[in-house]
């Protein structure tokens, strides 16, 4: 392979300058938040009759308060009813406390004057559709900040347990705060992660790594029944984040779930990326991981076709390789099972906001520098998305109120952070949500574009309720790419939690479709109204789909294969990089 050609200086000097102000912004690019304002602006600037709209629903919402304050006036204590109530998610005010006087004002107004920006961020005539979420969502961020539930002194539950704990609760809180400062500065995990010791607590299910190369290293999962399904599963999760999402503790383990009912369960683990690994591509996790992946379990077990399963950014990857195995003739999978993954990012929901040229460019350039993205840059990217519940509400509970969350299997998975290749992830924004090249058939591989169309496997698929990531409605669009036999599911939680969902588990629920091969398109908010609302776990339904479809049931295999010796005990080695 040759060498890349060097930069010129010209570039290189941009790229440098671009790098420095990448640290500097937290590789956010201020260019794309003003491009959004300045549109914003601009267009409500010429715009008389909204400005006036705004400015008459701002003087109704000044009536509508010096109403309530008489009310409250003549009301006895928490007696007045709610001028504004808060979006059915919003859980800052829920607290019987802010029905207070003057407590009840305060967030009354702050609820209001969360109305009007709403109201003069959106529908602007003339703003383009990308700059008005930018513009919404940092109005939405700035509002966030200056909640009165952030104050000590204007939260009134802060200030109840102050007076009933003498103080304690700040002592508390702020052993909490210097423990997490010293933390993070150690580099070290947060605290309670001690407790989940991967490979010993989570991680933890038996088996061996049967394939290692530069990219992944491959886990067998060892048989816990007599007999299994003939044909295996080849789990390929996502390379932004440890594998182990689903094989967290034993009582929540998709894997060892899947073991326990009889399947012959492979896992890719991806390799932690460091500088060495900058020029791997999407290309190399193609070949190198899913590819190298599907050799070995043909090897370990012959003569049976592959259930393949793929999670978040490793089902948009497993999409790929079934397009190009359906175009090459290649009949060595039996189903796909797509896990929060989109195939179309023409809709990503708000991770969007973080995504056009302006931002991937900022983002390359600091990309070009260290290597890697790394995950501090991911953390932070959600933890916006998710400012209440990631910052704000832990602000409160943790610093001010006293009280540290426990921590959980997948909290502590989930400061088990990677990193990203700079050449993946270019090719990964550039390639998949700029130009949406998968969905409309630019997407290339082995030098030719793939067809989601040309997908004829029954395919499995579940989106999630509240999910940042992968919107359900954006997953659900395969419907419209492909005519194959699509069972679909909708479960209640987000990204993770929805997908670490396991039998037993209180207060799930979901919805399940199947559109058989050839079936009409029916678009999300059709199927939602059609699919009956079942309570419980969605991994027993999976389970009764995949193995009606995965042959009788026979003596298990052994564990490697010539060629593919077992190398060590699972979870492997790659796990354990930071």
């Amino acid at each position: 392979m040759s060498e890349p050609t060097p930069p010129s200086p010209v570039t290189h000097l941009d790229t440098v300058a671009h790098g420095a102000l990448a640290r500097l912004t937290g590789a956010l690019s201020p260019a794309s938040a003003l491009l959004a304002g300045l549109d914003w602006g601009a267009h409500l600037a010429v715009s008389p009759g909204r400005q006036l709209a705004l400015a008459q629903l701002a003087g109704e919402q000044a009536q509508q308060l010096v109403r309530y304050l008489h009310e409250c006036l003549l009301a006895g204590p928490g007696e007045a009813r709610a001028l504004v109530e808060p979006p059915a998610r919003d859980r800052r005010f829920a607290e019987p406390e802010w029905r207070q006087w003057p407590f009840n004002l305060w967030h009354q107004s702050f609820l209001l004057t969360q109305q009007w920006w709403d109201a003069a961020t959106h529908g602007i005539a003339g703003v383009e559709k990308h700059h008005e979420n930018v513009v919404a969502f940092c109005a939405r961020q700035w509002l966030d900040m200056l909640s009165p539930g952030n104050r000590f002194l204007t939260n009134p539950t802060v200030l109840r347990r102050t007076m009933a704990q003498g103080g304690m609760n700040l002592v508390r809180g702020m052993q909490n705060l210097v423990e997490d400062l010293s933390r993070l500065a150690a580099g070290t995990a947060p605290a309670g992660t001690e407790d989940f010791l991967v490979g010993r607590d989570v991680a933890a299910t038996p088996g061996k790594v049967v394939l290692k190369n530069r990219v992944m290293e491959l886990i067998q999962y060892a048989p816990t029944t007599a007999t299994v399904h003939a044909e295996p599963v080849l789990i390929v999760p996502a390379w932004i984040m440890k594998y182990y999402v689903l094989d967290l503790s034993p009582s929540n383990s998709l894997i060892r779930y899947l073991v326990a009912q009889g399947h012959t369960v492979f896992c890719i683990s991806w390799k932690n990326p460091g500088v060495e690994e900058r020029d791997l591509g999407m290309d190399d996790y193609l070949q190198s991981g899913f590819q190298a992946a599907l050799d070995a379990v043909n090897a370990i077990v012959p003569r049976q076709r592959v259930h393949a399963v793929g999670y978040c950014l490793g089902g948009t990857l497993l999409a790929i390789a079934a397009a190009a195995m359906a175009r090459d003739g290649d009949d060595r999978l039996a189903s796909a099972t797509l896990l929060a993954a989109q195939t179309d990012f023409s809709e990503p929901g708000e991770l969007g906001l973080f995504i056009d040229e302006s931002q991937v460019s900022l983002l390359e350039a600091q990309m070009a520098e260290t290597g890697y993205l790394t995950a501090g840059q991911m953390a932070g990217a959600f933890q916006m998305l998710r400012s209440y519940d990631l910052l704000w509400s832990r602000l409160v509970n943790e610093y001010m109120l006293g009280d540290r969350a426990p921590m959980n299997d997948l909290m502590a998975w989930n400061a088990d952070a990677t990193r990203m290749p700079a050449k993946m992830h270019s090719q990964y924004l550039r390639r998949l949500f700029l130009d949406d090249d998968l969905s409309e058939g630019r997407y290339p591989v082995g030098g030719r574009p793939v067809a989601l169309g040309d997908i004829a496997l029954p395919i499995f698929m579940v989106g999630t309720e509240t999910d940042h990531v992968a919107p359900w409605r954006s997953v659900h669009k395969l419907h419209f790419l492909t005519a194959t036999d699509i069972t679909f599911v909708l479960t209640s939680g987000g990204h993770n939690a929805g997908i670490v969902s396991p039998p037993g588990h209180p207060h799930r629920h979901y919805r399940m479709l199947r559109r058989e091969a050839g079936g009409s398109y029916v678009a999300p908010d059709e199927w939602l109204a059609a699919a009956p609302d079942v309570e419980g776990s969605w991994w027993p339904a999976w389970q009764q789909w995949l193995a009606g479809r995965s042959g009788r049931r026979v003596k298990p295999p052994r564990m490697g294969a010539t060629g593919y010796p077992p190398l060590a005990d699972a979870p492997g080695s790659y796990v354990l990089e930071k």
